[in-house]
């Protein structure tokens, strides 16, 4: 019997993938979250999952580094990220920052059947056709996601913050903690990222963030 977490932050889609899946696979057992957080808990608490299938715009997920953490902390999980992108470039970041597979939200149940039955058996998947296209992760991105891997997700709030643009105290209000807590956060993760100003460590926030999802999504 087979366990899968769908991660998504849209009820109706997640019950409608639910639906198509145990119709397709006897027995299985599925779990659900709606933000980065829960999943995180979800994934803590669940030792034994087969399978993740994660909406990289999830809440919190922060494009690409949910994926990054989750690789970092879950590497024996397999990871299928589930998107209404199918941008060459995403999904070349996608696969290189380990996923397993790459399903477009507009896949058919057979493709998706096919795609997970692939991709537990050991293999990556891909739509027909976008395996060759798929460009390869170069050094500087590679270096990228072991940097960011090293960030706490708490420390990554406070990166995403500072990429909006938000001062300490402003920063201090939305997580609600301290100031000097939000600054021994900053100098880590400027020990982390191996930058020395928030400038430098906004410019690596940028790489992590993807094109925003269109409104049909």
């Amino acid at each position: 019997m087979y366990q899968f977490l769908i991660a998504d932050d849209h009820p109706l889609f997640r019950e409608a993938l639910k639906g198509a899946l145990k119709a397709q696979f006897e027995g299985l057992e599925v779990f659900e979250s709606e933000n980065f957080d829960t999943t995180l808990s979800v994934l803590q608490q669940q030792e034994e999952l087969d399978l993740l299938l994660l909406d990289l715009h999830m809440p919190g997920n922060g494009d690409l580094y949910g994926l990054i953490r989750i690789r970092e902390d879950h590497p024996s999980l397999p990871v299928v990220v589930v998107s209404g992108s199918e941008d060459l470039s995403i999904i070349s970041k996608v696969m290189g920052y380990g996923a397993m597979g790459f399903i477009p939200k507009a896949a058919s149940v057979e493709q998706i059947t096919e795609a997970i039955e692939q991709v537990l058996e050991g293999d990556t998947w891909l739509p027909e056709g976008m395996k060759d296209k798929v460009a390869e992760l170069e050094g500087e991105d590679k270096e990228l996601a072991q940097q960011v891997a090293s960030l706490t997700p708490q420390q990554y709030k406070v990166l995403q913050y500072l990429h909006e643009g938000l001062l300490n105290k402003q920063i201090a209000y939305e997580l609600n903690i301290s100031e000097a807590t939000v600054k021994a956060h900053i100098t880590a993760i400027f020990r982390k990222l191996g930058v020395y100003n928030r400038t430098q460590a906004v410019l690596i926030a940028s790489k992590l963030q993807l094109e925003p999802i269109e409104a049909s999504e």
